[in-house]
């Protein structure tokens, strides 16, 4: 069984999607919907930047879903489609929206609005995330107690078994890098990121985007997308909404994600949209798992020309 994975915030780039707008009827088709959806020209953001205003929360966040749901249209078009999906934070949306839970242009409007509702939740400076490197899940929650001293930190994003990010108060995560390399860590390091997500802090943006969510239609998933907070599996238009809301202050749990991947059938898994940070950690996470990766037509081909090859 193949299964999609979906690329979040980080994986952007100047000039994504643009390949496909040129070669696929679908993935034209969608970023002139974002664009009517949004008021504004993403797809020339997208496509040509500045890089700086593409890296705005509120930008990257449309963009990439765009950019992702555009590679998936591509994809089916050459009649490559998932069995199931899961996309890492932002990209559970792109997961959701090709399994047919979510209408495009309802995505595309939430997503903007939740990148604008997570960066307005605490203000620029006060938060920071670091990816601690070469300790174990349950060291890394030891390090974030003891760093915390009254503040926020705690673990955002579970990538791999020793690739572990953590979030919250920029002082309390400072104190979490320091302590991660006392105690054995490789290298710590923190992120160029604009907010601390996935952490308790992001609670008001939680809050905020509940009556988004509220506004828009959701139904059941075509095919079954993992969910990002608890690797449980979302069947049902009723388990769509709730999903999204924990994960905006839960942590993303992304090897329990793909270990749910493999554990549902899936053997081989491909990146749907910009970058390779997806496909890089599965292999650090399913002994022998099969990873490829559709960012542009030519990636297309190789995987359509793999997966011939296989049969």
């Amino acid at each position: 069984m193949i299964a999609f994975l979906f690329p979040g915030q980080g994986s952007q780039a100047v000039g994504m999607g643009r390949a496909f707008y040129e070669s696929s009827p679908g993935a034209k088709a969608l970023f002139e919907e974002a664009n009517d959806a949004l008021g504004f020209d993403l797809r020339k953001l997208a496509f040509e930047g500045p890089e700086a205003e593409l890296a705005l929360t509120a930008n990257t966040q449309p963009a990439v879903l765009a950019a992702s749901v555009a590679a998936a249209a591509a994809c089916a078009e050459r009649g490559l489609r998932p069995g199931i999906a899961a996309g890492h934070s932002l990209g559970e949306y792109s997961a959701l929206v090709v399994a047919g839970a979510l209408r495009f242009a309802d995505a595309i409007r939430v997503v903007r609005k939740r990148g604008q509702f997570m960066q307005d939740a605490v203000p620029v400076g006060t938060g920071a995330m670091a990816a601690l490197m070469g300790l174990e899940l349950a060291e890394v929650e030891r390090v974030c107690a003891a760093a915390a001293k009254g503040e926020v930190v705690e673990v955002a994003n579970v990538n791999s078994a020793q690739q572990i990010v953590v979030a919250g108060h920029r002082a309390a995560v400072e104190r979490a890098v320091g302590l991660a390399g006392e105690r054995g860590g490789k290298k710590s390091v923190v992120l160029p990121v604009s907010a601390p997500f996935h952490c308790a802090l992001m609670a008001p943006a939680a809050e905020r985007l509940r009556a988004e969510l509220e506004s828009i239609t959701v139904a059941d998933p075509r095919i079954p997308v993992v969910r990002n907070a608890d690797a449980g599996v979302t069947r049902t238009a009723a388990e769509v909404r709730p999903s999204l809301l924990t994960q905006v202050a839960s942590p993303v749990r992304w090897t329990a994600c793909v270990t749910r991947l493999a554990a549902a059938g899936a053997t081989t898994f491909v990146e749907v949209g910009p970058g390779r940070v997806l496909t890089a950690l599965l292999k650090r996470t399913v002994d022998g798992a099969r990873g490829l990766s559709v960012e542009d037509p030519a990636g297309l081909d190789k995987v359509i020309a793999a997966l011939e090859a296989s049969l």
